[in-house]
């Protein structure tokens, strides 16, 4: 088993289950790190010959209700809150052999879906919940929500902190696509992706870079997902497609991550690990669990550290680069392919290819 708390035991299949129902309480057509988790490894189900279907709500489609933008963990959640979706969302995930819900917790969509039977199912907690969520958990230990025979995961040791009232917790990471640079690599060129909200940290980063260009007046900063106005030595993308953030990725010596807090895992760490980049980023345990001792590490919401720390990876070309060879290596911990052999081992199903 690649992953995992504890050994999973796999009772035989008399045939094999083909019919997969993947649930997201989040907003199907906008972007997240949940719904990108929820398609891709749809995606990935799929290639190995299993029927699946996605079941969300969605801006486009009100099937599930109207999409309402919540306030959550320093984020904000696109979900749906209307009662109508309960009914909706049963139906739809009649007769499905697996019923896999991610963020089991979080209303609506995913809270009717816990109330559907199946052979199998499977909850997946993606979040490090804020202290106010860890606070109700402990109060409340929701175990009866998911029921006694579902299996329970969280992407990371730090989305499983919170989870201490569920028995057995198995730790699946999120899956990272293999980022394959094209071009020439540029010395001087460091990326940041995420949205613009506080808690990325993007401004930590922005405050940094006037004592960057001091020691590297040629260095360049790519802004992947946020817009801003125009700064000395930065360019600010906006929101990207992954052909514009696999060609950053794999042209930058160094990736930022900055963030302030909230992180279960750290998908585009991996992702910069996957192309190549040496990672600066800020002390997090989230980080430190993919990153362990390949990272430069600078205490959260200090500029001036980070200031220091990126000057230093761009001061020793050479280092950086053997750096980012290290990190690119680390990041096939996180391969789709493995992956997806956990959660399938998990569903106690056999491959149909």
């Amino acid at each position: 088993m690649a992953y995992g708390a504890t050994q999973l035991a796999v009772r035989p299949t008399s045939s094999p289950v083909t019919r997969i129902a993947m649930v997201s309480p989040y907003a199907l057509d906008v972007p997240g790190g949940v719904q990108d988790q929820v398609l891709g490894l749809a995606g990935q189900l799929r290639q190995r010959g299993f029927e699946v279907a996605v079941v969300g709500p969605a801006i486009d489609d009100r099937r599930y209700g109207r999409i309402m933008r919540w306030r959550a963990n320093g984020s904000v959640a696109p979900i749906s809150l209307d009662p109508r979706s309960v009914s909706a969302v049963r139906t739809a995930l009649a007769g499905f052999d697996v019923i896999h819900i991610h963020e089991p917790m979080m209303p609506l969509v995913s809270w009717a879906a816990l109330s559907v039977a199946a052979p199998r199912r499977v909850v997946t907690f993606h979040a490090d919940p804020s202290g106010a969520m860890r606070r109700a958990y402990r109060r409340v230990r929701p175990k009866w929500a998911l029921g006694s025979d579902t299996a329970v995961v969280a992407v990371s040791p730090t989305a499983a902190s919170a989870l201490d009232w569920i028995d057995e917790v198995h730790i699946i990471p999120n899956g990272v696509r293999k980022i394959r640079p094209a071009g020439q690599r540029i010395a001087k060129q460091v990326s940041f992706l995420g949205r613009d909200e506080p808690r990325k940290g993007l401004d930590v980063l922005l405050a940094a870079w006037p004592t960057v260009l001091t020691s590297h007046p040629d260095a360049r900063l790519i802004v992947m997902g946020a817009s801003r106005q125009a700064r000395p030595g930065i360019s600010f993308l906006g929101r990207v497609d992954e052909a514009t953030k696999d060609v950053h990725l794999g042209a930058s010596a160094v990736f930022c991550a900055p963030n302030l807090g909230g992180e279960s895992f750290g998908i585009t760490v991996v992702e910069a690990m996957s192309a190549g980049c040496a990672v600066a980023a800020s002390d997090l345990p989230a980080f430190r669990g993919v990153l362990a001792d390949a990272g430069i590490w600078f205490p959260r919401g200090d500029s001036a550290a980070l200031a220091r720390q990126l000057i230093n990876l761009l001061d020793d070309p050479d280092g950086t680069q053997r750096l980012g060879l290290r990190v690119k290596e680390a990041a096939d911990n996180y391969s789709w392919d493995r992956v997806t052999d956990a959660y399938v081992e998990l569903y106690q199903i056999d491959s149909v290819k």
